[in-house]
Formats: C-alpha cells, sequence, structure tokens
C-alpha cells in the first residue's frame, strides 16, 4: 500500500515535535518547537550544532511600523554596515504585515529585522526571535508613549468623549495600537469593545492619516510614528489634539533568528553596538543615535503585565487568532 506524502510529512512533523518535547527541559510560554533552559525566556540556540546556521547571506526586514519604503530607507546606512562589519552580505525580505514578518521569522526566510514592541513578543513566543537591541542614546533606550489623538477641530477632550465613536486601533498584536489600550483605558472610563467598536487600521499611518482626514474619530498611536511623519512633512502636529498618554514603553528594536550560529550571534551583538548613527537616523529616530543592548525578560516586563492586564497571550493561539482578525478586517476594509 503506497502512504500519500502528505501523511508521511505530517508523521514526521509529529515525531520532531514530540522529540522536542521530550528532551526539552523548560519552555515557558514558547512554542513546542524552541527551548528556554536557562531561563531568559527566550530561545536557547539547538542543542545540536548541526543546525546552527552561518549563511553567506543574513536577509534582514523591517516590519512595516508605518511606511515601508521610507523605513526601510532610514535604515539602510545600519544595514550596509552590518554587511560590512559581519562581512556577509545583508538583503532586504519585504513583507506586508507584522504577521508576515514574524512567520518569515519562524520559517527561517529572515535572519534579523525590525519589529515593533508588541510583535516582538510575539516573535519570542511563535518564531524563536532573540531581541538584542533598541534604539537610545548615553542615557540608554528610547522609549515611546502610546498617545491617544483626535482631529483638533474635533469637540472630544477626554477618553469618555469617545463612547461610540470611530476608533481605530492598528492592529491586533500592536502594544500601542490595541494590547495597551485594551488594558489601560477602561480605568479612565473608556472600554474598548464595550464602548466602541474597535475598528482595525492595519497600522499606524493608516490610524493617523485617518484621524486626520475625518475616518476615524480617534486613534491610539505610537507616538514616535506620529513625530516621524510631521517631521517627513505628511501632517502637522497642529492638526491632532492628544487627549491621553501612557507612560513609557521600551521601543520596537532589532530581533533575530534563534538559530543562527552562536559566534555569528555575538558577531552581530558586536558589529550593531558598535554602529553609530548617521544624521540621518538621529533626526528619524528622535534624537536616538545607537542600538542600545536589551535583555527580553527584563526590558519586556512592562509589555508582558499589560498584555496579561487586557487579557492577551504571547502564544501561538493567540497570534493565529488575531492574525485572522486583522485579516478579516483588511478584507472587510477592501470591502
Amino acid at each position: 500500500m503506497r502512504v500519500a506524502p502528505l501523511v508521511i510529512l505530517a508523521v514526521l512533523c509529529w515525531a520532531h515535535s514530540a522529540a522536542a518535547q521530550e528532551s526539552c527541559k523548560s519552555r515557558g510560554d514558547l512554542d513546542v518547537l524552541y527551548c528556554d533552559e536557562n531561563n531568559d525566556l527566550v530561545a536557547d540556540p539547538p542543542k545540536d550544532p548541526k543546525r546552527w546556521k552561518d549563511p553567506d547571506t543574513l536577509f534582514f526586514s523591517n516590519s512595516p511600523l508605518d511606511d515601508p519604503a521610507e523605513f526601510q530607507k532610514l535604515t539602510k546606512p545600519f544595514a550596509d554596515y552590518l554587511a560590512t562589519c559581519t562581512g556577509k552580505r545583508v538583503r532586504y525580505y519585504d513583507v506586508v504585515s507584522s504577521a508576515a514578518a514574524i512567520e518569515a521569522l519562524r520559517s527561517g526566510r529572515m535572519h534579523i529585522g525590525t519589529l515593533s514592541t508588541g510583535d516582538t513578543a510575539f516573535a519570542v513566543n511563535v518564531a524563536g526571535g532573540i531581541p538584542f537591541a533598541i534604539r537610545g542614546d548615553a542615557n540608554g533606550m528610547q522609549g515611546y508613549q502610546l498617545w491617544m489623538i483626535v482631529k483638533a477641530s474635533s469637540p472630544f477632550k477626554t477618553l469618555a468623549d469617545l463612547k461610540g465613536r470611530r476608533v481605530a486601533h492598528t492592529t491586533p498584536s500592536s502594544n500601542s495600537g490595541n494590547m495597551a489600550p485594551r488594558a489601560l483605558f477602561p480605568a479612565e472610563g473608556l472600554a474598548p469593545d464595550r464602548d466602541y467598536k474597535v475598528l482595525y487600521s492595519g497600522k499606524h499611518d493608516n490610524s493617523i492619516l485617518g484621524v486626520a482626514s475625518g475616518d476615524y474619530d480617534a486613534a491610539p498611536i505610537a507616538h514616535d510614528i506620529l513625530v516621524r511623519l510631521a517631521d517627513r512633512g505628511v501632517v502637522k502636529m497642529a492638526d491632532f489634539r492628544v487627549i491621553w498618554k501612557s507612560p513609557f514603553f521600551p521601543p520596537g528594536g532589532l530581533s533575530m533568528a534563534h538559530d543562527l550560529a552562536p559566534a555569528l550571534q555575538q558577531k552581530i551583538r558586536d558589529c550593531t553596538a558598535q554602529f553609530k548613527y548617521p544624521p540621518e537616523m538621529v533626526k528619524g529616530f528622535q534624537g536616538a543615535d545607537r542600538w542600545v543592548p536589551v535583555n527580553y525578560k527584563e526590558h519586556w516586563e512592562i509589555v508582558r503585565k499589560v498584555a496579561a492586564g487586557s487579557g492577551e497571550s504571547f502564544n501561538r493561539n493567540a497570534f493565529d487568532r488575531e492574525r485572522q482578525r486583522a485579516e478579516d478586517a483588511a478584507k472587510a476594509k477592501k470591502n
């Protein structure tokens, strides 16, 4: 009897997953493909050195936080320096969404790249991502705030004024664009999905431009993206009023694949630490002039607490659920 190839593949995948589970002493919140035996909350390198990757070409991706072409242009000096410093070719791998970036990291199509704050936590648990640097200066990391913005000419003054209004969140996996509002707004008298129907815009610049055009009455956004758009002349700060600000969160930053060879991982860390932003990057990142090393367990603690407070988690089931919600929202917007 001939066994169907798909059946064989399913058995092999099950066997691989079962073997991984049996050999892993500690996993925490990580997907079954990964181990965390040193309890630092990120995936350990594969135990078998034969599974370590040392590619001639590093695929670098910028998760589309705002305009992908502009952000790629902004980070190009770093990508060029990384190629020179590591001796590797560095090529861009374009993605159309944050979910696509996380899937690319999980599948090995992306080795290193930038991810938003919330997407970084999903990348850690779902794709074995290793956050290692975020933007900063001599004083340390440069944080960002969640701002609730409305049009300057609107009558809205407080969060409670937005009950029943058109409020745009960005994507389900976004910290400032979704999870933090769900955790923090109810105490201020505004509960998403109860006091207003959440409308997903897809990304922060869509939310900002939607408020400016009147498509949305308000939007929770990452303040640094609004500042970047204003600096480029896309919008004017005077067109908006900020009616609520959060404490500072760690900004999105650089993550790499857990299965890169340890020596290559260290080389990437060293090169990143040595890189000094050129003037265009300093301006684009509101005064940040370097990449600052980070520890996911420590620096993302507030993000994990916000997610827990909003009833969310950063596991595979949550990722698949939220990705489907975002896809459904995108289809509904097209129709």
